[in-house]
């Protein structure tokens, strides 16, 4: 098979949108057997769903947008309590009159309110299936010897769109659970240093379960091209690198 790397120039399914305040942001279209899930790269890990007419939003935090410009949520996710992925004020924001918020139980300390997910937890909202994967540390540690995202703490979630599994991994690095991931079609995977993993970490992970798209996210000032050429053998795997301010 032909390796196919798709960067922002060449994606043909690439298009983008302006929002008011001068907003621009790159916009990917997924085919699934339910119908297209557009998925919207806004900054750091901040991602947008549409699906069916729905809206998803992923750790949206205000550094990275003007949440006022944009689409009320009917369901927010937020993978763990750290600044740049809660934020309680933009959640109030994007909340309308029955938004889900789904968060970890660390994040109730933050002011925000919804349904808690456990590390292995399943549910369905809004006719999608969510499943909470175990997102932490196990190299990475802070000063005093404590992982930045200790175990047990954090999420990653893997949503079901028809016939497609979305794994948004979270803050976290190569772990035995990610590595045990079965039929991912699409994955997004942090690469930043210290907080999350290398990119020979990422890679690690990607030859273990084999997502069929792959969006390095969360990745900082890291060089992504090191990950392209790390998986350069893997021609199951397509590295798509986007814009994520």
């Amino acid at each position: 098979m032909r390796r196919k790397i798709l960067f922002t120039a060449f994606l043909t399914l690439f298009v983008s949108f302006s929002l008011p305040a001068q907003q621009t942001f790159e916009k990917d279209l997924i085919k699934t057997s339910a119908g297209d899930l557009e998925i919207t790269f806004i900054g750091h890990a901040a991602l947008m769903f549409q699906f069916k007419g729905k809206i998803i939003h992923i750790d949206p935090v205000a550094k990275y947008a003007d949440y006022s410009q944009m689409p009320k949520a009917d369901l927010i996710l937020v993978t763990h309590k750290h600044g740049d992925h809660l934020d309680a004020n933009v959640i109030k924001t994007l909340t309308k009159k029955n938004t889900q918020i789904i968060y970890t139980g660390s994040c109730v300390q933050k002011g925000v309110s919804g349904m808690i997910m456990k590390n292995g937890d399943t549910k369905t909202v809004l006719g999608v299936k969510i499943h909470a994967v175990p997102a932490y540390n196990q190299v990475h540690k802070r000063k005093n010897g404590q992982p930045f995202h200790p175990e047990g703490v954090g999420n990653g979630y893997i949503l079901t769109f028809g016939n497609k599994r979305v794994y948004i991994a979270g803050d976290t690095e190569n772990t035995p659970e990610m590595k045990a991931l079965k039929n991912i079609d699409i994955a997004f995977l942090p690469m930043n240093l210290p907080y999350t993993m290398t990119p020979e970490m990422v890679a690690d992970a990607a030859k273990a379960f084999q997502p069929k798209i792959l969006y390095p996210y969360h990745y900082g000032k890291t060089d992504p091209q090191k990950l392209v050429d790390l998986l350069k053998n893997e021609p199951g795997i397509e590295i798509r690198i986007r814009r994520l301010r």
